[in-house]
């Protein structure tokens, strides 16, 4: 464990940066390297905690030693309810748990290195910028992202329509198009790339970037970057249906 006294981010935009690194190495765990996770909680170990690390890798581990130790604890005994209960609703409580724990590492920084109001204001709107682990893992903040793009969507419908109209005879009548009809064109491109901007990845939970590759799973319908799940755009032409690290890994339990 990193126990925080060799990284100390004293800055609002250094905690962000290990508060985001801390996230998506807890997202990992819980999404894409969610078989191996649920390997290394074995109920029949002592109480076990969920780290994650500013690098963005992840680690399941006993509890600090020390009293108080030097960064707060995650939740202890994650491991206990693993077979207790069914996995989605044991990695949705896990994911609670690693949500108030990064709160608590963040604000703790601001407070030993004497953030003012202002600072700490800042701090939470950045955090709070951010889908939550447990919208992530659960799915809720893809749900959001439709429930806030859905009247965009309707307004949209006519327009779409309109454009593949346009695309369709510009194969046969290129000479007949002015700039008029380019500039709409582009007006529409820039509607659709700000509906995608509303997607998350399924894995690190970041917004979607035009000059990315993206891939959705076929099961779930989460988007992934290509590099959070390793998946190549020459790979993806070869891949007839996608199934995401976690669908590829869910099992069949009692």
């Amino acid at each position: 464990m990193d126990g925080g006294a060799q990284y100390n981010p004293r800055t609002v935009e250094e905690v962000f940066r290990d508060f985001k690194g801390r996230r998506a190495a807890m997202i990992k765990a819980l999404t894409t390297d969610v078989e191996e996770f649920f390997q290394q909680c074995d109920p029949e170990k002592d109480n076990l905690c969920l780290y994650g690390f500013p690098n963005e890798q992840w680690e399941v581990n006993l509890p600090a030693e020390e009293v108080p130790p030097e960064l707060p604890e995650p939740a202890l005994g994650i491991n206990f309810a693993r077979d207790g209960m069914q996995e989605k609703d044991w990695l949705s409580l896990v994911a609670v748990h690693g949500d108030a724990w990064l709160l608590a590492v963040a604000f703790y920084f601001g407070a030993r290195f004497g953030f003012d109001k202002s600072d700490r204001k800042r701090l939470f709107t950045m955090i709070n910028d951010l889908p939550t682990i447990f919208e992530v893992v659960t799915g809720a903040e893809k749900k959001q992202a439709k429930e806030k793009s859905s009247v965009s969507n309707i307004t949209s419908t006519k327009s779409k329509s309109s454009s593949k109209g346009v695309k369709e005879k510009r194969g046969s009548e290129p000479e007949k198009y002015s700039k008029q009809t380019k500039d709409e064109d582009e007006g529409l491109d820039e509607e659709d790339e700000e509906e995608h901007g509303e997607t998350l990845c399924g894995a690190c939970g970041e917004n979607y970037a035009s000059d990315e590759f993206w891939i959705c799973c076929d099961i779930c319908e989460k988007w992934f970057h290509g590099k959070c799940v390793k998946i190549t755009p020459a790979r993806a032409e070869h891949i007839k249906q996608y199934k995401c690290p976690s669908c590829s890994n869910k099992r069949t339990r009692p």
